[in-house]
């Protein structure tokens, strides 16, 4: 039997709860799955958590205030018991019915996660716009063949969170965090709905930290493990360029040039001081970045599958 835990992060959602509730209890019981929906609302003002309370079977979490989706979202996957952990927004916009698809896709194709992609949104011009943008930057920073990563709907193998924490806008991003450590991602196309209750909690806050979360992965996904490389490597460029700065020093010096009457020194001790303190600072995350994977249980990897034929106990 297909067990699944529908995570759902509601703010000031008062009049969709009920109906997404309704609706998401059918499609589990009609595909005969063992479920339970987890309703994490994120500091509501109205009554969402009053009607959640109400209904039958939930787990709803209460956050003491809005801490944004993606904590919520956190939140609500770390409560999950099920193998399986479906993800949706609470503005109905994602369509449940979807769900038995993005099941049957994951376990027919091997998959670790499979994201929702809306093809078909049902959006005004300005998050069409904007999502657009999103996309094209995503595929040049990111390249992860993601279609729609601000969707929602996806299901995860629940052992893909087994080292994963999110923070600021990264529930966007989830799909690249575990793409660096080897899990196998796929997409298919849903469903999106207009949005028939409720207002819409986007806005240009969300969008920029959206962009900022973005670049992080790009350099998580770059340099995590090699912050060295990065700080290192440019420090020793700018050593280098420091080097030659001071040669040049030198010759105009010999030349009959004063060194007061030219910029040469004053930019062969920026460039030298500057590419040492960026080598240093990347010697230094090297050993903060050990120190850190040595003292806790994460790890740069993720183990597929451990294939043993010797059964000898002695």
């Amino acid at each position: 039997m297909t067990k699944l835990s529908v995570v759902i992060p509601v703010y000031n959602e008062q009049d969709n709860v009920l109906p997404l509730h309704n609706e998401i209890k059918e499609v589990c019981e009609n595909n005969n799955y063992q479920y339970e929906i987890i309703f994490v609302d994120d500091g509501s003002s109205d009554n969402t958590s009053p009607i959640a309370q109400t209904l039958q079977p939930v787990k709803l979490i209460t956050l003491r205030k809005n801490f944004g989706q993606t904590a919520a979202m956190d939140a609500g996957i770390k409560a999950a018991k099920y193998p399986y952990i479906i993800t949706m927004d609470g503005d109905r916009q994602n369509d449940p019915k979807d769900i038995p698809a993005l099941v049957k896709h994951l376990e027919n194709n091997n998959l670790d996660v499979v994201s929702g992609w809306r093809k078909d949104r049902q959006d005004n011009l300005s998050k069409h716009f904007v999502s657009r943008g999103a996309y094209l930057l995503r595929k040049f920073l990111l390249n992860d063949n993601i279609q729609d990563c601000r969707c929602s709907l996806k299901i995860y193998k629940k052992s893909c969170f087994d080292n994963i924490h999110l923070y600021g806008e990264m529930h966007r991003f989830i799909p690249d965090l575990l793409k660096m450590k080897g899990f196998e991602i796929g997409e298919i196309e849903v469903n999106h709905r207009s949005r028939i209750a409720g207002v819409t909690k986007y806005n240009w806050k969300r969008t920029f930290k959206g962009f900022v979360d973005m670049i992080a992965v790009w350099f998580w996904n770059k340099f995590a493990t090699r912050p060295l490389h990065l700080l290192g490597g440019i420090g020793f460029v700018m050593i280098m360029l420091g080097f030659l700065s001071g040669c040049i020093s030198i010759l105009t010096f010999f030349a009959g040039q004063g060194m007061s009457e030219t910029a040469w020194p004053m930019l062969t001790l920026f460039l030298t001081l500057s590419g040492l303190q960026l080598f240093v600072t990347g010697l230094l995350a090297d050993i903060l970045l050990k120190n850190y994977f040595e003292n806790t249980n994460a790890t740069p990897y993720s183990i597929k599958q451990v294939f043993d034929t010797d059964n000898n106990d002695g």
